[in-house]
């Protein structure tokens, strides 16, 4: 084979891998859609997948997400370890509905044992959308950079009126409170958002105040 020929190979045998790639997005997108269309109210939460059980943060998403359960909230979250887990065995202990929404990665993802929803997801965009579309409320915990990406495109997405408005809750004011301070000074107070930007989140500490920022008192 010669080298024109080889190349023109690889090219269209790279088209050809690409166009039937979408076929399995479409596929887990339809898949999504069906498993998650029976849910009904439902608050996800986001944060660390690197924080063990005896963090005071994963004994607070675990608390939260069993008071909401309890209150008839499906908790669904990205379905890995850290507070992702602390979250689906709160839902899980009070016998609530706990989905989870697992994504193959390089190094793999082991899906907690504590979701009785679970959908398994290669791609990263069609599971935020899952996490954003089936969700009334979003609580966000202490996470590093998949954590930040989530709630600032769901904030994004809210602020541009791509989908409804619905509570936006920062957990742990000692965490989030020094990003807030960057958000006043470098965007609100040099013109690249506005004022009612900042109404689009809320933070607080508690479960008490978390529950009444997303109305699940």
């Amino acid at each position: 084979m010669t080298e024109t020929l080889k190349n023109q190979y690889l090219i269209d045998d790279f088209t050809t891998q690409d166009t039937w790639r979408i076929f399995r997005i479409m596929s887990e997108f339809v898949e999504g859609f069906e498993d998650l269309a029976s849910v009904g109210s439902c608050v996800t939460i986001f944060g660390s997948a690197r924080v063990k059980e005896e963090d005071p943060h994963y004994q607070l998403a675990r608390e939260m997400a069993a008071k909401l359960a309890g209150k008839g909230y499906a908790i669904m979250t990205g379905g890995g370890p850290g507070i992702m887990e602390a979250a689906n065995r709160g839902a899980a202990e009070a016998h609530g509905q706990s989905i989870g929404l697992n994504i193959e990665l390089p190094m793999e993802q082991n899906p907690n044992p504590y979701s009785n929803i679970r959908i398994n997801f290669r791609y990263f965009f069609v599971r935020k959308v899952m996490l954003v579309k089936y969700s009334q409320a979003m609580l966000v915990f202490p996470g590093g950079f998949g954590t930040l990406d989530e709630f600032f495109e769901t904030v994004t997405l809210i602020q541009t009126h791509k989908v409804k408005k619905y509570p936006v809750v920062l957990v742990v004011r000692s965490f989030w409170s020094g990003l807030l301070d960057w958000i006043r000074i470098h965007l609100l107070d040099t013109g690249k958002i506005s004022e009612e930007d900042l109404e689009l989140f809320k933070m607080v500490d508690t479960v008490e105040e978390a529950m009444q920022a997303i109305g699940a008192q």
